[in-house]
């Protein structure tokens, strides 16, 4: 049965945030809010969590899934990125924007795009996020909170909690969330090019 905390949207309880990050450094997966919407997330180089993150969402190895990292410096650790493309990341970061970008070699290959070598990159605006990310220090590897054969994300963290609560190990209630999810932009081969408009405002990166 999964644990079920109740964070402050604004002011994150710590206590609770330590909580969070012990069970997500144990192996746990958590469901989360986010600039956009509710998020599932797990350590990054836990491989059996992150297949079973894979098997909840129904998507497999060529599905992107995201690192949500504390700042822009994290980015460049985990991803190949010149200047050009640091100066789109700045504009928009944080925000709810995911970036496809060439992984480095600090990217698990299992984790990567199986043939591209491209991972998902974003810095979410968000407090619970952004706290949970300073306790532990380093990204967590995430994928929007749709289950599979839904057309939308999970926003209601109650219902979460009916339909996921036997196989994640925390949900986290931060509130209601945005129905839109992140707007995805790949910036991998050369010209960015907009695979998904969500909620980040397109205007804003000129495209």
């Amino acid at each position: 049965m999964s644990q079920f905390f109740q964070i402050h949207p604004d002011n994150p309880q710590l206590r609770l945030i330590k909580q969070a990050a012990q069970i997500i450094q144990s192996g746990g997966i958590v469901a989360l809010p986010t600039d956009s919407c509710y998020a599932l997330v797990c350590q990054l180089d836990d491989k059996d969590a992150v297949t079973r993150l894979r098997r909840i969402r129904g998507v497999d190895d060529k599905h992107h899934l995201t690192l949500l990292c504390r700042d822009l410096s994290e980015i460049a650790e985990y991803a190949k990125v010149d200047n050009a493309q640091y100066r789109l990341l700045k504009a928009v970061t944080p925000g709810p924007y995911t970036f496809i970008l060439e992984a480095t070699r600090e990217v698990p290959r299992r984790v990567s795009h199986p043939s591209r070598k491209t991972i998902g990159l974003r810095v979410p605006e968000n407090p619970i996020a952004h706290a949970l990310l300073e306790e532990l220090q380093a990204p967590l590897l995430g994928t929007t909170l749709i289950l599979p054969n839904d057309d939308h994300p999970l926003t209601d963290p109650d219902l979460i909690r009916e339909c996921l609560e036997r196989q994640i190990e925390l949900i986290i209630d931060g509130g209601a969330c945005s129905l839109e999810p992140t707007t995805v932009i790949d910036l991998s081969e050369g010209e960015p090019q907009v695979l998904r408009q969500g909620r980040g405002d397109l205007g804003l990166l000129g495209l």
